[in-house]
């Protein structure tokens, strides 16, 4: 589907640059966006090297600990069907932790491990478990407290307070989280109360005459 809506907007700027008559247009957008692109990067490259490095410190530290310790009773309450041992639960916890911290490329892997330790606990490998579902939404809406990429994006464009946006950044993606919560709590009743219960077994039949 990516792909599909990459060629056609495609298609459609060698449209436009057409009609203008000028198709050295499109050559020259390109690049333009990957000098922008690359200048973008470099920018980030060293912000976030500073906070990998700070998430390495804090995890030497005892700080992602702390957090994943904090954060365990609201990942029991939000993923009740995954057992307490199971290692999904630690990918989970290092997921979260990370997202928190605004360490969005560090939460990733975490996020990747966590999906395919849930999906050894689907019990049907075509659709997705009520608890991938609910790891989906949370990292798409995480609770941020320090957002460091947009931090880096704004430094790299001259931005003179680029740690403006932390406070409205934190209410943002707080409110995200808790509509997110929501849906999901919401879904997982619906879909339970819409599941049949089994029959009953010919024994049980049979008791009850």
């Amino acid at each position: 589907m990516v792909n599909k809506i990459w060629l056609g907007l495609i298609i459609i700027g060698f449209a436009f640059a057409a009609v203008k008559g000028d198709i050295n247009l499109v050559t020259q957008a390109a690049f333009e966006g990957a000098a922008t692109g690359v200048t973008v990067c470099f920018g980030l490259i060293s912000v976030l090297v500073f906070w990998m490095g700070m998430m390495r410190m804090a995890e030497d530290a005892g700080l992602v600990k702390a957090i994943s310790k904090l954060l365990g009773p609201v990942v029991t309450y939000l993923f009740p069907d995954v057992p307490k041992n199971h290692p999904a639960m630690g990918y989970i916890l290092s997921n979260m932790s990370a997202n928190l911290l605004g360490l969005g490329n560090a939460a990733t892997p975490m996020g990747i491990k966590a999906m395919q330790e849930l999906q050894e606990l689907n019990p049907d490998k075509e659709t997705a478990s009520a608890a991938m579902c609910t790891l989906l939404a949370l990292n798409t809406a995480s609770i941020t407290l320090i957002p460091t990429t947009l931090i880096a994006i704004r430094l790299n464009f001259g931005s003179a307070n680029a740690a403006d946006i932390v406070g409205s950044t934190l209410l943002a993606t707080a409110i995200a989280t808790a509509a997110a919560i929501a849906a999901d709590r919401w879904y997982r009743n619906r879909t339970f109360r819409r599941t049949p219960n089994p029959p009953a077994s010919a024994s049980a039949i049979t008791m009850k005459r």
